[in-house]
């Protein structure tokens, strides 16, 4: 019987030996608009409402990108070993860059872009503790989680009215409400995933 292809710690066909594929090729343009987004974000006082604009759009591909190109790559059967570690890296880039300058420019609470960054950076950490173990996989209220925080942090960075800040102030709540509860869950499950490792 013929073998099939080689699976990562995930599972996960690896399905090519060159990292030049598409969905490695979409980690790769996240990762060069994060400097976009910050020259963007900063450029001038930062509130000319032409280039917010353009930032928003620009976290917004980003963000896409995001979305995208995981599923692409295990539809594809295209997952590599440099996809598996520039993804992560590419999403906390976009996704720091855009809070810590929200909250540089004070447009957003520095406790939010703390409690957002510190739950990505344990949840890294937390993978890396059970990786032995096994991986676990992305919960829809992950999935939830990443969508919340794309629209929250869209809604910061566009130019819109103040009418609009309500509506602002409510995506936040979401996210971060999303952000702490699914950094918790993904901590039991982790727990529980190290510890019937060592138990077996």
């Amino acid at each position: 019987m013929r073998a099939g292809p080689p699976l990562d710690h995930a599972g996960d066909a690896i399905g090519t030996r060159s990292w030049l594929t598409w969905p490695n090729l979409l980690t790769l343009v996240r990762l060069l608009l994060v400097p976009v987004l910050a020259v963007l974000l900063f450029s001038g006082d930062g509130n000319d409402p032409v280039t917010r604009a353009w930032a928003t759009i620009v976290f917004v591909v980003a963000a896409l990108t995001d979305l995208v190109d995981g599923e692409l790559a295990r539809r594809s059967g295209t997952v590599t070993n440099v996809g598996k570690i520039a993804d992560p890296i590419a999403d906390k880039a976009i996704t720091g860059v855009a809070l810590i300058g929200l909250s540089w420019l004070g447009d957003l609470p520095w406790w939010v872009t703390i409690v957002i960054l510190a739950r990505e950076i344990a949840v890294t950490a937390l993978r890396f503790w059970v990786i032995r173990h096994g991986v676990i996989p992305a919960s829809r209220g992950g999935k939830a989680k990443t969508v919340a925080q794309i629209i929250a942090i869209s809604l910061y960075l566009a130019p819109l009215p103040p009418g609009f800040e309500t509506v602002r102030i409510i995506a936040m709540a979401v996210a971060v409400v999303l952000t702490l509860v699914t950094g918790v869950d993904y901590a039991v499950r982790a727990w529980r995933l190290r510890r019937a490792g060592a138990s077996s």
